[in-house]
């Protein structure tokens, strides 16, 4: 998997760990944000750029409580909806 995925300040062990996986990580800001399939927010600010659970097709994480390995889980399981999505049209 090949995910472009946009990850807040602070979760660097999530960074890694998406990175070890095979992911493109970039710095969640506003101009990287809009080139990603997703993004991950530590939950702290839940309104940051004002996003909720999606922003357009791009899926929001809230890493909140979760491992790096769930984390992970969770982008793959957007990829596989957003695929999914896209067969059907």
């Amino acid at each position: 998997m090949n995910a472009r995925v946009a990850v807040e300040d602070g979760l660097q062990p999530v960074s890694q760990y998406l990175q070890i996986q095979g992911c493109q990580v970039v710095k969640l800001d506003e101009g990287s944000a809009q080139n990603c399939d997703c993004c991950v927010i530590s939950g702290g600010d839940k309104d940051m750029m004002g996003m909720q659970d999606t922003i357009g097709e791009m899926q929001v994480i809230n890493a909140e409580g979760m491992t790096p390995e769930e984390v992970y889980q969770a982008v793959q399981r957007g990829m596989n909806q957003q695929n999914n999505q896209q067969n059907l049209q």
